[in-house]
C-alpha cells in the first residue's frame, strides 16, 4: 500500500487558483475530481485507501509559506512539459527547468501557484 494519503491544500482565493489546479493537477495524473461546496478533490487512479488526493480548500487568511509540495515526473521531458504548462495556466516559474547538483541526474523546476504555494516537480534517477 502507498503510504501517502493526501494533501490538503488551502488557497487564499479559490477562484483565481481552480483554472491553475484543473490543468495542473490531471496533467500530474490526479484525473478523477470529487467536488463539493467546500472542497475541490482531485485523485490519483486506485480505489481508496491506496488512491492519493489533492483537496484544495479556500481559506481567505492562508498565507503562502516555505513549505514545498514535491512531484516526481517520469523523464526530463515531462518536466519541461509541466513547466509550460504552469505558465500557460497562471502559475509562476521561481528556479529551472534546470539540472541540479543535488545528484547528477536531478533536474527539477521549482513553481508556485497563483496564491503563491510552492511544487517542484523533479525526474531523478539515483
Amino acid at each position: 500500500m502507498n503510504k501517502f494519503s493526501h494533501i490538503d491544500l488551502r488557497v487564499n482565493h479559490l477562484e483565481r487558483a481552480l483554472p491553475f489546479y484543473e490543468q495542473l493537477l490531471p496533467a500530474l495524473g490526479f484525473t478523477r475530481t470529487f467536488h463539493s461546496a467546500n472542497w475541490r478533490v482531485f485523485a490519483a487512479d486506485g480505489e481508496l485507501p491506496s488512491a492519493a488526493y489533492f483537496a484544495i480548500t479556500e481559506d481567505p487568511k492562508h498565507q503562502p509559506n516555505q513549505n514545498l509540495i514535491g512531484f516526481w515526473a517520469s523523464d526530463r521531458e515531462e518536466v519541461d512539459r509541466i513547466a509550460a504548462l504552469v505558465q500557460a495556466a497562471g502559475g509562476s516559474i521561481t528556479s529551472g527547468p534546470e539540472q541540479l547538483p543535488i545528484s547528477p541526474t536531478y533536474y527539477a523546476v521549482y513553481f508556485e501557484d497563483p496564491c503563491g504555494n510552492k511544487y517542484e516537480l523533479v525526474h531523478r534517477l539515483n
